[in-house]
């Protein structure tokens, strides 16, 4: 059985080495069984401007599927988009399509991994002006360093692909059926680039722990995501991307701070993210405050503007004739975020 499976992953070796450059998200790996179903969690809140979430999934090593827990990753570039990779049916088996990085989100089997990765595009967010816009509709952030905020609820229905038991692939029996979208069609042919190397060093980190390998703990690992985000890693922008592209968010919506929890086709009303673990789903969990989100639209005003209200006086006298108000001291500057290696994470 061992030389079997050393067999087995030198042949896949040859494979990999074999295939153009440009196909590094295409197939890699194919299985004769399906990956375990997508556990239900919830991501730790966005710590500091311009990350974008790269939610969970089950990658195949020597010992079988292993979980790589969702992590946040600070865009290599401006205007980047991550693409989740993918198991798709393929021939009576279940073949890999590892993800990467664009100006659009392309296809990725309908797989609802929540969270804005809907199984249609993305709804937790777009680029604006050269900076990352969170939508709160979807993603939670720490309102202390991210201020480029909007509120669209409209996105989740429209992206959303049923997937109430969780099903971790597209296609085959029992798998996501969705056809790629016209816009998905058109994003394959964007200028692609790879993960970073820190991601990949952080799926090969799961590889090795043993508790990842659903063998052990049953498709129900322990760490589903990565407490701190991921390490920066620049590089230049694609030919032909354009920043700022994303077509599958509105630009309308207001800054109301509203929260949702949405992960796999389900619907989670509550407003809870555990602080202090690493969201095993067994801690105690702690409620942040709706109204967090427009603490930097309600600084209290200068005490000078506060006197400007006139006194009330006897109904005898005549009206005062109305003053300009004096001109309110300008608001302090907003603190500016820390980078996402000095912010303390809870």
């Amino acid at each position: 059985m061992q030389l079997f499976r050393s067999a087995r992953w030198l042949l896949l070796a040859l494979l990999v080495c074999l295939l153009p450059a440009s196909s590094y998200a295409g197939v890699f790996i194919s299985v004769g069984f399906a990956p375990p179903v997508l556990p239900v969690y919830e991501p730790p809140i966005c710590p500091a401007p311009n990350m974008i979430w790269t939610p969970g999934y089950w990658a195949y090593g020597p010992d079988g599927y292993y979980w790589v827990p969702g992590a946040w990753v600070p865009a290599p570039y401006e205007g980047a988009l991550w693409t989740p990779g993918y198991w798709g049916w393929s021939g009576g088996l279940y073949v890999w399509h590892g993800g990467y990085w664009g100006p659009h989100v392309g296809y990725y089997g309908g797989v609802n991994y929540g969270f804005g990765y809907f199984g249609i595009g993305f709804a937790g967010g777009e680029w604006r002006g050269g900076a990352f816009a969170y939508n709160t509709a979807v993603v939670h952030v720490d309102n202390r360093y991210i201020h480029n905020t909007f509120e669209d609820r409209t996105v989740i229905n429209r992206y959303t692909v049923e997937n109430p038991r969780h099903v971790a692939f597209a296609g085959g029996p029992g798998g996501i059926n969705h056809p790629p979208t016209a816009e998905e069609r058109i994003a394959e042919h964007d200028q692609h680039m790879e993960r970073t190397s820190f991601q990949t060093q952080h799926e090969a980190a799961a590889r090795a722990d043993r508790t990842s390998y659903a063998k052990v703990n049953g498709g129900h690992p322990q760490k589903l995501v990565a407490t701190r985000p991921l390490a920066a890693e620049n590089h230049p922008a694609p030919a032909g991307a354009r920043a700022g592209a994303n077509a599958n968010v509105s630009r309308g919506g207001t800054n109301t701070g509203g929260r949702a929890n949405y992960q796999a086709g389900h619907t989670n009303s509550s407003i809870n993210y555990n602080a202090s673990k690493s969201n095993t789903g067994n801690a105690p969990a702690r409620t942040y405050n709706a109204s967090h989100s427009n603490t930097v639209h309600t600084a209290s005003r200068p005490e000078t503007q506060a006197r400007t209200a006139p006194q009330s006086r006897p109904a005898s006298r005549p009206a005062p004739q109305s003053r300009p108000a004096p001109r309110p001291a300008s608001h302090p500057a907003s603190h500016p975020a820390p980078h996402p290696q000095e912010h303390p994470h809870r």
